[in-house]
Order: C-alpha cells, then structure tokens, then sequence
C-alpha cells in the first residue's frame, strides 16, 4: 500500500547525559514552536493528517451522529444562596453552558453568558462563586484554552461590573467573608517577582476587598513555601472560621491550618495546625451544629468522616462517624438537620459506581439508603447552606444524559429536579462489569459497552491510570456512536486511578508506574482472550497522563494494538518537567534530577523507546496550541520519532495540531470534530465501516 511521504524532520545529534546514562534526543529542534523549520513540519503535518480526513469514508457520518448526541445538552446542580440559587446549563444549539441565577419570583436570568461575551466561542467560563447572600458573584474566565484565569467581580441583579479583571488567578478559589465587602483568594506572583521559567508557579494566598486595586491585596499566607503549592481557601457559612490548605503540586497529601476569624484580623489570622507533614489528604467542614466535620484518607485509604470539636482540631481527638469500608470509596458527604433526627449523606463509589448512604448524624448509624436512578455516577451532593431537609445531586450513565436529583430526607424519596434540556434517540446498548487479573495477578475492573453480538469486533481500549482520578460511567456522544456503528468500548479502572482509594492510586505511581501499562496490556490480553475482539481489530485511546499511558503502551507491547488515539499527551519523561505544569507533577512521576527516579522515568518514557524498523499501530496525536497544562512538544516529538521508526507503510503515524483550544473546556462545536476524526481514525484501521 502506498502512503503519502512523511514531512521530513531532521535527526540531531543531542545527547545529555543523566547520572552518567547517555540521552539520544534527536528531535530537540521541534521544542521550539517559534522556529521557522518546526512552522513548516507542522504546516506540512497538518496538509497530511487533513489528507487522511478527506479519504475518510466514515467521518462525516461520525461527526453526524455524535452532533445529535451532544444535542442532549447539559444541566448543572444547584448552588443555593439564601432564597437564590446559581446553576449551569447548556441547551442542544449553545457552544457553552450558560450560568443562571433564579431568585424568589422563580424567574430564570442570565449571569454568564460566553458567547455573548465572545461570538468566537473562544471564552470559557473556568469556575464562579457566588457570594454568601447571594449579592456578588465572583468569577473566572480565560480565552482559547490558555486557562489563564482572569477573576471579575459582578452584582448579580443589575449585572453592573463592580471589580477586575485581576490576572493571574489560574485555579484560585474565592473564599467570600459575609458582606460581600471582602474575599480570600489565591494569586500567582507577577511575572518581575518570579526566576525565568517559573511564571506559572509561586502562588499566595492574599485578602482583597471588593472594588479596591489589588496592589492593596494583603497576603496572608505562602511567603517562603514550595513553589508548586497549590492552596486552598475556605470560609465557614457564618464567617467565624478561616480553613487554609497547602499540597506541593499534585501530591497525594496536604498541610492544613484553621483560623478562628472572630479572636483574629482578617488581615493576619492567627493560624492553628490541624495537620502537617503528614502524608494523607484532609478537608473540613464546619457544621451548623457547632462540631468540625473532617473528610480524610488519614490512616484509611478509602477514606472515612471524623468530627471533633472546633476547639480541638488536633489528630488525637478526632471520632470516627463514618470509618473506612473494606470495598467502597468515600467520595462525598452533606448534612440534612431540618429534621427529627438530622442525618449525613454519604456518597460512595464500589468498583467505580456510585451509592449514597443515610446515617444518624450524631452516631454515624447507617439508617438508610438514597434511591438512585441506576448503576452510574453521582456528582457532587449539595443542600442549602442555611440547612434543611432537601439535597441535590447529578446523576449519569452510559446511556442516560446528565440530570439533577432532588432526594427529600422526609419522605425518602428522590425526584427529578432537572433533565438534560434536549431530547436525544439513544442506541441500545449493554453494559457489562468485569473483572481480569493483570501480570501480577491484582485483579482490576473495566466497563465494557457492546451492542448484542457475537464474536470480535473492532474495539476502543481506554485508560488513565494516574492522579487518583476514577474513571466512572457517564454519557458519551464517542462512545455511543463507536457502539452503534458496531464496535465495542472499554474502560480499564487502572492502577494508578482512585477506583478502589488511595492505595490503588499509590500502587500505579513514581516507581510503580509499570503497573499500570501491565493493567493494560492485561485488559487487552483479556478482551482478545474472550473473544471481544483480536489484536488486529483493536485500539487503544486515551489523553494528557493516558496519553502517556498509550505512548507507553504502543512501543511496550506495538503487536498487541492496531490503532492508537494518543490526545494531548506526556511522552518524553526525561524533559517533562521543564514544560507547562510539568513540575508540578513530580510527586506523581518523580524527576529526572534524582538518580533512581531517573531510572523509572527512563524505564518507560515512550519517546525514548522508539526503535526502528518495528510494525507499531496506527497512531493519530491530538494536540492543542494553547495548552499551558501538556506542552504539544511532546507529541510533536514522538511523532517524528514514529514516522522515522514505523516499518508498516499500512499503519499511518498522524498528528493533529488544532490552534486556539487548550487541555480543558472548548466550544462543543470543536468537540465534535475532534471526536469525529478520532474515531474515523480508529474505525479505519480496526475495521469498523459505519
């Protein structure tokens, strides 16, 4: 079979040398997006990769379908505050969900709008708040996908602007003190303040007061810690307590310090130690009844509830309400007191499927369960934060869209509170659970969705396996459309992940990563084994920390795939934390800087064990060019290194390299022909013809 040449890229002799380990990095040059050699490689990968879309037979009947399905929209839980309450929701035709406000009269009105604020459709909303009267609302915005959040400060009825844009607030939270007159936030150093190369770190924690130059910002917290932190800031419903937390990057543990705001200044809160140094993570929350609820995986992986009083936040007085379970994860907690006898909702996932669970608030008995509509996923549980006997919860699964619950404490029941705004046929398809053991015989759990059928058919592999992030049932215009057209999706709940707690995500990090590339390999093994499908009909999908999860998948084990969707990926791990947030996730990875983590990093790092003359898989890189998380670097240098290597002229190595869009939220117009031309991909080179 013929195939279009490659662009040519140049092979350099660059090799560094690691705790006396020599390091071949031949494509060093395409580092550099500003150079004019790597503008024309790029140029020329994009004429390619558009080639291959255009002889698609099976894209636009892809991208069709998955249009209809993202037409269900989407709908947000409730934020209330006093007698108003603040919600997203995306109708079939918007490019972006739209915040809402609704207040006593029950008449809807529109507080954020990105497209009216951006025809492009290149503004996203990244997080908002409202204030505790529900006066002001804070909230953050970025454009094209930098996530470089801009924090605006706007009154709710008349819409007026009353504050900003105040730069640098990229991840802050807004910790709003009652009034409305002042905030807690969190705030990078100015760009002057900071070395080269680490302007995205050296976050404060700083007091501002609404409509004030923010040069008047006190800070109040982070002056000589870590780099990398990451703060949290919160504030009790009443005002009276301050909560700080600290974690070094994306760490798996915090420091946590309270402060009693009524016996200190807002502008230096006396602080007091609940945890430090410790390696587990915590969060609080201050009652309504006087007592310090405690959420925390400390001396129990799968977490458990304490409480203690105020007064004594120490280790050594907490009370277990809800201890750990032997099988189920802690996910999630709400307390309902309007009642008799005030209970906590608690929120579970068992093998990644969600429950909520009734307990006496003052014993931690479990009196009862929450009715849910099926074997999905629950989001976040919320009540009013004046108290009462109503909570609210979304709720998806494979082939439901979004929607919110409504569960009342009196009666027992749960209700409908909101569906998905817009109609949508949905295929149907199975859903199965089941269980494979991995090289070194753990068992692991994935979700495989089929249509009834027998025998092998092309099918989609797709993992993460890193962070502690779960991968949960949920509503998926790709994966429907893939089952439709007669394929089969899978969902491998990997080491690495937070499917069965902390352990199992400590079990798939730093030098135990191998554990989760063998899971895997396991589950691919596994679904050829029971005749799902054979190796030449199978792919393997997954993006950002599952980008490095397929990049080191396809040069570990290149027989055992046939096609490869890689989006958004980490591939050289020698050099990852010199890019982006890269280090910032070396207490996940570990650093090149440290001779046995070298060694780990080394051992796996996909771009580093491309060989030449292997058949790998046919392999599609998507990434985004403003992506400040994952530098494109990273797949741009893979990919010239597969082009090189690949022995197949039959199996393509492609690269997508879209402008304007970022790792995260994108207009739902961009999704569409993202997934489009990733499963057309995928489709072409297992075999499935729509």
């Amino acid at each position: 079979m013929t195939r279009e040449p490659y662009p040519n890229a140049r092979r350099d002799d660059v090799v560094d040398d690691y705790h006396g380990t020599p390091v071949p990095d031949p494509y060093r040059w395409l580092e550099d997006a500003e150079q004019p050699a790597v503008k024309e490689w790029l140029d020329a990968q994009g004429e390619l990769f558009t080639k291959a879309m255009a002889a698609s037979p099976i894209r636009e009947g892809f991208r069709d379908r998955i249009a209809e399905l993202v037409r269900s929209g989407t709908v947000g839980a409730p934020a209330w505050r006093g007698d108003r309450r603040f919600f997203m929701r995306r109708t079939p035709d918007e490019e972006h969900a739209v915040l809402y406000t609704v207040g006593p009269d029950e008449t809807e009105h529109v507080l954020l709008d990105p497209m009216a604020m951006d025809s492009s459709g290149l503004t996203t909303v990244d997080s908002w708040q409202p204030d505790k009267e529900g006066r002001l609302l804070a909230y953050q915005i970025s454009v094209g996908g930098d996530e470089e959040s801009q924090l605006h400060v706007i009154d709710v009825v008349s819409g007026e602007r009353l504050d900003g844009p105040i730069d640098r607030c990229r991840y802050s939270p807004i910790a709003w003190l009652p009034g409305g007159e002042a905030f807690y936030y969190v705030r990078r150093l100015s760009a002057s303040e900071v070395p080269e190369g680490e302007e995205q770190f050296h976050r404060r924690v700083y007091l501002h007061r609404v409509g004030t130059p923010t040069e008047q910002d006190v800070m109040i917290f982070g002056e000589g810690l870590e780099k990398t932190n990451y703060y949290g800031v919160s504030v009790s419903r009443d005002g009276r307590w301050l909560t700080i937390s600290a974690s070094r990057g994306t760490a798996p543990r915090n420091d946590l310090w309270m402060a009693d705001l009524s016996a200190s200044s807002l502008d230096a809160p006396e602080l007091v130690t609940v945890q430090q140094d410790v390696d587990a993570q915590s969060g609080l929350l201050f009652g309504r009844d006087g007592l310090l609820y405690i959420f925390t995986d400390r001396d129990a992986p799968r977490a458990r509830v304490c409480v203690t009083s105020p007064d004594r936040p120490e280790y050594d007085s907490w009370r277990d309400l809800i201890p750990e379970d032997p099988e189920a994860v802690l996910s999630d907690f709400a307390i309902l007191d309007d009642l008799d006898r005030p209970v906590m909702l608690v929120g579970w996932t068992r093998h990644a499927i969600s429950e909520i669970s009734v307990h006496d608030l003052v014993s931690g008995e479990k009196i009862g369960e929450v009715p849910t509509p099926g074997l999905g996923t629950i989001g976040g549980i919320t009540e009013r934060p004046e108290g009462g006997h109503e909570a609210w919860f979304g709720y998806t699964d494979n082939t439901t869209p979004a929607s919110i619950q409504r569960y009342d404490a009196r009666t027992g029941q749960t209700t409908l509170w909101a569906a998905s705004p817009g109609a949508v046929e949905v295929p149907e398809v199975s859903t199965e659970q089941v269980v494979y053991r991995s090289t070194d015989g753990t068992e692991v759990h994935m979700i495989v969705v089929s249509r009834p059928g027998d025998g092998p058919r092309p099918t989609i592999l797709y993992g993460y396996g890193g962070f502690g992030v779960s991968m949960t049932p949920g509503f998926s215009a790709s994966i429907l459309s893939w089952v439709e057209a007669g394929g089969v999706y899978a969902v491998a709940q990997l080491r690495g992940g937070g499917e069965q707690g902390e352990e199992w995500h400590r079990a798939g990090m730093l030098g135990d990563k191998q554990n989760v590339f063998d899971d895997l390999h396991a589950a691919a093994e596994h679904l050829i084994a029971t005749g799902v499908t054979t190796p030449g009909q199978l792919a393997i999908s997954g993006g950002s920390n599952g980008g490095l999860l397929v990049g080191a998948a396809l040069t570990q084990r290149p027989e055992l795939y046939a096609a490869v969707a890689c989006s958004a990926p980490l591939l050289d791990m020698i050099r990852y934390e010199k890019f982006g947030l890269g280090a910032t996730w070396n207490v996940e990875y570990g650093s090149a800087d440290v001779p046995e983590e070298f060694a780990w990093l080394r051992g796996y790092s996909p771009y580093h064990h491309v060989r030449e003359g292997v058949d790998y898989p046919a392999t599609l890189f998507m990434v985004f060019g403003s992506d400040t998380r994952v530098h494109p670097l990273h797949a741009w240098k893979m990919c010239a290194a597969l082009q090189h290597a690949q022995a197949s002229d039959d199996r393509p190595i492609l690269l997508r390299n879209e402008s304007e869009v970022g790792h995260g939220a994108r207009a739902v117009s961009r999704s569409v022909e993202l997934m489009a031309d990733q499963l057309a991909f995928l489709a072409q080179h297992t075999g499935l013809a729509r």
